[in-house]
């Protein structure tokens, strides 16, 4: 078995900026700058000959490059916050290709996903944080913005079944344009 998601990367310029908000909830499980993502689809524990078939419907999926922002901060849990994120705004580029990763899962035998799709960056995990402390961080923070940035290939990542799920390994890109030994 292997859990797998697939995701937007975030370049190095942006996760600086959105490391300087990881402050100001005590006890927050803050997300290291390399695992900062934007999840396009959550795929869970599949078996490798399953995993076979994502990536072959992957492949499959037509990508050109895009640009997005980020813009503000949220929480997820509502009264019980479990965790913190920056917003992306959502752009019909980033729409097309997450409905493509959705339907490619499909294809790939997975049943449909049944959340609505919020494009986010998680950027703290919490466990029994009073919600006042949360929301007040979310105010403080509720005007982050970063600059535009160019999106140039999606990811197939690779996880461990822990709290938080990091580190993530990159197992496939798509475009993909580097040979692969086989």
């Amino acid at each position: 078995m292997i859990r797998l998601f697939t995701a937007l990367e975030i370049p190095d310029e942006i996760a600086e900026r959105l490391v300087r908000l990881q402050r100001g909830i005590e006890g927050a499980r803050w997300i290291e700058p390399a695992d900062f993502h934007i999840t396009l689809r959550f795929i869970g524990d599949i078996p490798e000959n399953v995993a076979d078939d994502v990536d072959a419907a992957l492949t499959e999926i037509p990508f050109t490059p895009f640009e997005l922002e980020l813009e503000g901060v949220g929480a997820f849990g509502g009264a019980k916050p479990h965790a913190v994120w920056a917003g992306v705004r959502m752009t019909e580029p980033l729409r097309t290709l997450q409905q493509r990763h959705e339907s490619a899962m499909r294809r790939a035998g997975l049943p449909p996903e049944t959340r609505n799709y919020t494009p986010h960056v998680t950027l703290a995990r919490l466990r029994g944080r009073e919600a006042d402390e949360v929301y007040r961080f979310v105010e403080v923070n509720n005007l982050f913005a970063s600059p535009r940035f160019e999106v140039t290939r999606s990811v197939l990542f690779s996880s461990r079944a822990s709290t938080g799920g990091g580190p993530y390994v990159i197992e496939r890109v798509y475009p993909d344009f580097e040979p692969h030994d086989e």
